[in-house]
């Protein structure tokens, strides 16, 4: 076979045009490992004026998409558009067209994967996403290949350079989420509607396609517990200094199973205190790291840039080019996209929030008179949650509300959480109370 194989983009935004970039600059060395050409056939997009700085000549460019999916030129298509409604629909056509699929759309994944990977699989054709989790980090392949041998025991990733890099500057500089928020969306880390980043959404997308590779477990995002970063201050970040960790956003799975050998699934996405000297603590920045620990390998670091123009390009021609080696052999499906064949992929118990143990870092805005102090670790040993280290912050003025820190050895969630609702509930008490989680086994 000597043809080239064709590709279709959806999509010529900032990562379509680093796409281009990539077949453009790398053709040759893409070709000698490949043996044929890779080639950009055709493109369709809505925006036909603007010049995005690559040279478009002998490529077809329209907004004509369903030309796209049915041209017999195109070999494999690529979804760059982002979003749940549009991206089914023209996936879904193009796997029904008998086109292979690149995409990088993790928010559609996370939602309709099941049905997408079905339809693929029925069809004889591939869906690759590499571009979908960690940008340039070829965490998927990784685990779908390389660790293919494990029992994967956990993860913890920072999956998201927008929040990485604004909990970085607050750390540093002291100021409040606005203003660094506000910075990051001047120097485009940030969108103009920041919520799917900051609120931890992202994330979870990122991290339902990681606990399908993991653990074989069927779940959509919505199944997972997500909070995100908006309500941290610069003083805890002071205090997490103070008692030895820094304060990342994390997606967090574990597997763990039971005295009744009931294998469960704990998932969540939330701001974490974790160690200063452990590795995930020290990915500042917009960077991105994911740590897989796995029964036979043990523990695993996979760190890059999670985002960018030229980083997430490399990983959808990754994928591009896997699949064309499938096409060169005459074969599809080698290895199932989420390394479990479909029907493979169940729903697994998840462990009850109430019933995940964490240790905790809580703080109380409380009244400064004595006993207040004395009324919180009451009720929080009548809920069984014991206490490791107190701070108690000067307040404004004397008799004011003064912050007090505190962390707790491990506790259940629930009791944690019921001891918040009645401390909260007390009248020397003057703001919710705010809990952050710690994770030590990184």
């Amino acid at each position: 076979m000597s043809e080239a194989v064709g590709v279709g983009l959806i999509g010529l935004g900032t990562i379509g045009t680093g796409v281009v970039k990539v077949l453009q600059q790398n053709a040759d060395v893409i070709e000698q490992r490949l043996g044929v050409p890779l080639r950009m056939v055709r493109i369709a997009d809505l925006d036909l004026e603007t010049d995005r700085g690559v040279d478009l000549s002998g490529i077809t460019f329209d907004a004509d998409t369903e030309g796209l999916l049915a041209d017999p030129k195109v070999d494999i298509v690529i979804e760059l558009i982002g979003g749940y409604g549009v991206a089914k629909k023209v996936t879904l056509e193009a796997i029904a067209n008998g086109k292979h699929v690149v995409t990088a759309n993790k928010a559609l994944l996370a939602l309709h994967g099941k049905e997408i990977f079905e339809a693929a699989s029925k069809a004889g054709v591939d869906v690759a996403f590499e571009a979908s989790v960690g940008g340039g980090i070829p965490i998927l392949r990784s685990m779908r290949e390389g660790l293919a041998a494990n029992r994967i025991e956990s993860l913890y990733g920072i999956m998201n350079g927008t929040t990485n890099y604004v909990l970085t500057e607050m750390e540093k500089t002291g100021e409040d989420f606005d203003v660094v928020l506000k910075r990051a969306q001047d120097l485009g880390y940030a969108e103009a509607d920041p919520t799917f980043d900051v609120d931890g959404i992202d994330a979870a997308h990122k991290l339902t396609l990681l606990v399908a590779m993991a653990f074989g477990a069927e779940l959509t995002y919505k199944d997972i517990p997500t909070e995100g970063i908006r309500h941290l201050t610069p003083m805890d970040f002071d205090a997490a200094a103070e008692f030895g960790y820094r304060i990342k956003l994390l997606g967090v799975a574990k597997s763990k199973t039971g005295a009744d050998g009931v294998e469960r699934i704990e998932a969540g996405v939330h701001p974490t205190m974790v160690p200063r000297d452990s590795l995930l603590a020290n990915v500042d920045g917009a960077m991105n790291a994911i740590s897989v620990h796995g029964d036979a390998v043990g523990p695993t670091l996979y760190y890059g840039a999670g985002a960018g123009e030229m980083p997430t390009a490399s990983a959808v021609v990754g994928d591009l080019i896997e699949i064309s080696r499938e096409i060169r052999r005459g074969s599809a499906g080698r290895v199932s996209p989420l390394s479990y064949p479909s029907e493979k992929l169940v729903r697994k118990a998840e462990v009850p929030a109430a019933e995940r143990i964490a240790r905790c870092y809580l703080v109380f805005t409380v009244e400064d008179r004595p006993g207040v102090l004395g009324e919180i670790t009451s009720i929080l040993g009548e809920n069984g949650v014991s206490i490791e280290s107190v701070i108690q912050k000067p307040g404004v003025e004397s008799g004011g509300a003064v912050p007090v820190l505190l962390l707790t050895h491990p506790a259940a969630e629930g009791s944690v959480r019921s001891a918040l609702d009645e401390i909260d509930r007390l009248d020397s008490v003057s703001a919710p109370t705010r809990l952050v989680r710690i994770e030590e086994d990184l």
